[in-house]
Order: C-alpha cells, then sequence, then structure tokens
C-alpha cells in the first residue's frame, strides 16, 4: 500500500499546484505560486551557486530549476502520502507547512499583492483536501484486504477510480492553468501589430570587411533567437504594451512619465550593440550581438534633469529586478538606449518587450534591465542593484576578451594549413589586435576584421602551419586603447572573468 500511498500523495500535490496556478491566473495573473517559491530560490542562491548553475545549464537554467523544483514537490508529495496513510493528518501537516512556505514567497517578491496571497492558501486547502480523499479510501481497501475477496475487489475499484479521476482532473487543471496564465499569447499578438517606425539615426551599414569568412564563426550579428538569456525571471513577463508605463523618479527637477506610443514617436536611434553576461566565463557564449533600436537615455534624463550629487541610475523591472548603473555613462555620448527593437523585429517577449535598457561597455546586471518599468536617479551610496548586495562589484565594466571559436578544443585537425578564428571585445574602446600563440611560443598577429564599431565584437582569423602533435592554443587581445587582455585566470564573480582562452588541437598524423 506504500507505493499507492506515495502515488496519492503526488496526485494530491499536482492537484493543489494546479489548482494554486489557476487562481493565481483570476487573482494575480503576474505572480504564481512557483513563480514566487522560485523567485525566493533564485534570490536566495550564493552567487557561486548561480555560476555553477549557468556553466552548467546556459540559458536553459531556468528549465533546469522548474524541473529541480518538481523533482523535489514530487519527493515531499510521496512522503506526504506515505505518513498519511500510516498517521492522520501527518501528511496533511507537510502540504500545509509547504502551503504557508509559498505563501511565505509571494510575501518576498514586488509584485506582491493581497490576492496574491489566496493561490498558494488555495493550493494548500486542495492539495490536504485531496490527500485525505485519496488515502481514505485506500484504507476503504486495506482495511477490505482482511475480508471477503469481492469486497477487497470492490474496494480496490473505488481507489482506482478515485486516484483516476483526481489525477485527470488535476492533469486537466493544470492545463486550463496554463491556457489562463498564458497572457504572454496576448501580449505577443500586441507585439505582433507593432508597426516600427523608421529611426532618425539609422544604424551605419555593416562593412564589407567585418565578417572573417570562416566557416564555424560566430555571425557577426547574432540571430535573435540564439541569443543569450540570462535572468531571474522564471516566468516571461507578459507586459500589455497598451498600458506600459516608464517613470524617472528620484532626485530629478522634475518626474517624467512615458508610455509606450510616446516612446516609439520619438526620434529613435539605430545601433549595433554586443553586450555580455557577468558570468560568462572564459571563452563563454553568454554574449551577442544585435541591431538595437531605441530612445538614447540621456535624452529622457535630460527632461528629468538630475539633481547635483545623483551618481546612480536605479532601473527596475516591472518582476522587480533592478540594476544600479552610473549616471555618468547614461548621459556621455555612448549609445545607452531604451530599446524597443532587436535585429529589426520588436523585442522578444524573452529579451524584455516592451523596453529594455541596452548599455555599451558594461556587463548585463548593472545595465541591461528587461521589461523595463522606472529609472530612479538617486545615488550609490543610498541604492543598489539586485546583484551588488550578493557580493559583485558596483559599477561592472565589461572586461576586453577573446575566444577561439574554429577549431573547437578537442577536435581533430589535418596537418598543414589550420585556420583559427574567433571573435574579440572590448566594448565601448574597440579592439587594436588579436593574437595566438602555440604551446605557449611567440605571439603572432592574427589578421583582424574591421569590425562595426567600437561598441561591437570583432571577429579575427590566422592560418598556421602545423605538423602532426598536440597543440595548445591561446588568443589574447589588445584595445585601442592599449589595454592588453588580463592573462590571469580568474573567475566571473565579482566582477567579470579573466584569463586567456585555451584549445587543445590534434593535428592527425
Amino acid at each position: 500500500m506504500g507505493g499507492w500511498a506515495a502515488a496519492a500523495g503526488i496526485v494530491a500535490a499536482g492537484g493543489g499546484v494546479a489548482a494554486g496556478e489557476l487562481v493565481a491566473g483570476f487573482a494575480s495573473p503576474s505572480l504564481s505560486p512557483l513563480t514566487a517559491v522560485g523567485g525566493a530560490v533564485i534570490d536566495a542562491v550564493p552567487p557561486g551557486v548561480k555560476d555553477w548553475a549557468v556553466s552548467l545549464f546556459g540559458t536553459a537554467d531556468k528549465a533546469a530549476l522548474l524541473a529541480g523544483m518538481a523533482l523535489v514537490i514530487a519527493a515531499l508529495a510521496a512522503l506526504a502520502g506515505v505518513l498519511e496513510f500510516r498517521r492522520r493528518f501527518a501528511g496533511s501537516s507537510v502540504v500545509a507547512i509547504f502551503g504557508l512556505a509559498g505563501a511565505a514567497a509571494v510575501l518576498t517578491r514586488s509584485q506582491m499583492t493581497l490576492p496574491a496571497l489566496i493561490s498558494p492558501l488555495v493550493a494548500a486547502v486542495v492539495a490536504v483536501a485531496l490527500l485525505r480523499f485519496l488515502v481514505g479510501r485506500l484504507h476503504g481497501w486495506e482495511d477490505a484486504e482482511d475480508g471477503e475477496s469481492v469486497a477487497a475487489a470492490g474496494s480496490r475499484r473505488i481507489f482506482l477510480q478515485a486516484f483516476a479521476i483526481t489525477a485527470a482532473a488535476s492533469a486537466a487543471g493544470g492545463v486550463v492553468a496554463g491556457i489562463w496564465r498564458g497572457a504572454a499569447a496576448a501580449v505577443s499578438e500586441a507585439r505582433a501589430r507593432i508597426g516600427l517606425p523608421v529611426p532618425a539615426s539609422p544604424a551605419p551599414s555593416i562593412p564589407a570587411g567585418a565578417e572573417s569568412g570562416v566557416a564555424g564563426v560566430t555571425p557577426i550579428v547574432t540571430p535573435n533567437r540564439d541569443f543569450y538569456r540570462i535572468d531571474t525571471a522564471l516566468s516571461v513577463p507578459a507586459v500589455n504594451p497598451d498600458t506600459w508605463v516608464l517613470k524617472v523618479t528620484g532626485m530629478v527637477a522634475r518626474e517624467v512619465q512615458l508610455s509606450f506610443s510616446d516612446l516609439l514617436a520619438k526620434p529613435l536611434t539605430e545601433r549595433h550593440i554586443t553586450i555580455a553576461c557577468v558570468s560568462n566565463g572564459v571563452g563563454g557564449d553568454l554574449i551577442g550581438n544585435a541591431r538595437w533600436l531605441g530612445w538614447p537615455v540621456r535624452d529622457l534624463l535630460a527632461q528629468a534633469v538630475p539633481q547635483p550629487g545623483a551618481d546612480m541610475v536605479l532601473s527596475r523591472s516591472t518582476d522587480g529586478w533592478t540594476a544600479g548603473t552610473p549616471l555618468e555613462v547614461l548621459t556621455d555620448n555612448r549609445d545607452a538606449l531604451l530599446a524597443v527593437a532587436m535585429n529589426g523585429e520588436p523585442l522578444p517577449l524573452e529579451h524584455g518587450f516592451p523596453v529594455r535598457l541596452v548599455v555599451p561597455g558594461l556587463y548585463g546586471y548593472v545595465s541591461a534591465t528587461k521589461w523595463l518599468t522606472e529609472l530612479k536617479v538617486t545615488r550609490f551610496a543610498d541604492d543598489a542593484g539586485y546583484w551588488t548586495p550578493r557580493g559583485w562589484s558596483e559599477r561592472g565594466p565589461i572586461k576586453i576578451s577573446s575566444r577561439i571559436d574554429v577549431p573547437r578544443s578537442g577536435r581533430p585537425a589535418n596537418p598543414g594549413s589550420v585556420v583559427f578564428a574567433g571573435v574579440a571585445w572590448a566594448q565601448h574602446t574597440g579592439i587594436r589586435a588579436v593574437e595566438l600563440r602555440i604551446n605557449r611560443g611567440p605571439w603572432k598577429e592574427a589578421e583582424l576584421a574591421s569590425g562595426i564599431s567600437v561598441d561591437t565584437w570583432y571577429q579575427w582569423k590566422l592560418a598556421v602551419d602545423l605538423t602532426p602533435g598536440q597543440y595548445e592554443v591561446q588568443v589574447r587581445a589588445t584595445g585601442l586603447d592599449g589595454r592588453p587582455q588580463d592573462e590571469t585566470s580568474r573567475p566571473p564573480a565579482p566582477d567579470g572573468a579573466t584569463g586567456f582562452h585555451t584549445v587543445r588541437v590534434d593535428v592527425k598524423s
């Protein structure tokens, strides 16, 4: 009976989760028990664990977290089922405790409202009721086993019917909840109806010499579907552009509010800009280059007129995430944008639709706020972005770096001329040179493509004659300011990884 008791616990918990998500669709579309618990977990994990998860799962870290949560919930639900079967209300107490934990998680989220607290409580009540119902039928089966076989068969049939109906209802509730909570579908339709304006300042054409022409090298412009996504949003926020408002608050002479239609009516700028995640390890792929369309942030801040003493802008996402960006970076001559489009189309939902920040030269954790809703002009002494209290540095300028894309490490190569190629970046500075060395020998300068601008990465290539054997190949870059890439190997925390990307190539005999 223990196996059936565990299964009853899992089905009961599934029904409770489905009920909670369904109620959240009515009472709190932006916050559900699952997203609240997942967000609380993301907030609680140390930066080192976050880096490990990103390095292991990459952009699938959210799916991995959801899968892990599902496994934990199933394990605890199975335990609750067994405990309830052995002792009345023992398993129900476990379920109730986790219902309260869900409510506590809701209280920690910035989207918290009183209606949002209803859904985890409903989830707990439904799960307890279903658990008591199923375990009661299971006890009836157990009691009948000691009597006539006909009675036992009837009690078994009653339990199995109740189990099947409950499982089917839980699954159906989950599907309905998913559909009901699919506000992203409606937002996707609104996104599809948006007509992007012609930029007042179009992006310069990509120079003919910006690409190395080597197969396998990362494209100079990253397609939207391949662009990395790293953020703390367990589910992608669905923000209606018709009701979206950006507020400029804090240390300003006048507060400003901007609607999406207001933003589209501004003289927009289009630029290719490479952005990177601070969790990008040496040789990693948490970096991408896109053609962004948006309004310069400095023009918006000029309307608000920051007060003397202000040195930071705290940008806030609709899900509560924040980034602290130096005010000087948002008001100088760089193309820091309130971006509305990416590679010729409105921002994809997962990349911040309807509006996000794009700031050349800074890691995303201090600049690239998605689903933007507020810019608070303030001071570093008074406010901090999401990751700074968690041990990351305050300002986060991107470090100069380079990467070997081909040949891949460990791949065999034919003897003779072996072409190495990849990308290098020093956003808002530009790359002057890229060099390779073989087996720690002398550095050889690679052929550097012209690039698009100092705010994007550059492609490079170098053909090297190699005889059969094993080779260690390293790459380094030097910026237009003469600053060389740091050779010291350091992890991403607290302000970005350093070191030379190294590949090992076996040249066949």
